[in-house]
């Protein structure tokens, strides 16, 4: 009986380390959790205090005529990207099922980076599909990667943030993107940034787009 029992008990201790383990594991992992919820909401908190708004985007006549709108932060550039389907360099405007329409440079505001817009009239309308096969065109290895459903102006809105781990970076960096669906398709708006630190100092100017975002 004497072995058994302490067959018994070694088992029991085998079965107590292992849940044990486990606890701290699942521990970590929500540690982890609420560590990254807190990281975002400093960051929102950052942005919601925005930036200067100098002028909008989007509509006829403006910079980029696009089928979106939104407010520009101060000193932000817009600038219309010509799309050349015949150009050798056609392939580097489409990421994804969308191209290339407007990139609103930051250079001016004294930050390195750009609001990139990207539009995809025959991209359908769902918005994380979309949004998914975007971001695994333009970052081969990221982590990280969240997806959310969120409200971009009145639309619904689909978003997502990663850590782009290009081979080519010196550092992986930071970056976000949202895709909505219009009439005149799906439109994607992102945020990279030189490095993460120039991306959340960009940020207040990508959150004010979104806020603002209405139909053109």
């Amino acid at each position: 009986m004497t072995g058994v029992a302490s067959g018994c008990s070694s088992k029991a201790d085998s079965d107590e380390k292992a849940g044990g383990a486990a606890s701290r594991q699942d521990a970590r992992q929500d540690a982890n959790e609420e560590e990254a919820k807190k990281e975002e909401s400093k960051e929102q908190d950052k942005a919601a205090d925005g930036p200067a708004e100098a002028g909008s985007v989007g509509a006829p006549g403006s910079a980029c005529p696009m089928p979106v709108t939104f407010s520009l932060a101060a000193d932000w550039k817009p600038e219309r990207v010509e799309s050349d389907k015949d150009s050798e360099f056609a392939a580097v405007l489409d990421q994804g099922p969308v191209t290339l329409v407007c990139e609103i440079d930051a250079k001016p505001a004294g930050h390195i980076g750009f609001v990139r817009v990207w539009v995809g009239a025959g991209a359908g309308d769902d918005t994380r599909k979309a949004l998914q096969a975007f971001v695994a065109d333009g970052a081969k290895e990221r982590t990280d990667e969240v997806y959310k459903e969120i409200k971009a102006g009145k639309f619904a809105a689909t978003e997502v943030t990663y850590i782009n781990k290009n081979e080519f970076f010196d550092d992986p960096k930071k970056e976000r993107a949202f895709a909505v669906a219009t009439p005149q398709g799906l439109v994607v708006v992102d945020l990279g940034g030189f490095d993460s630190q120039e991306h959340e100092q960009m940020l207040p100017a990508y959150e004010l787009a979104k806020r603002t975002l209405r139909t053109s």
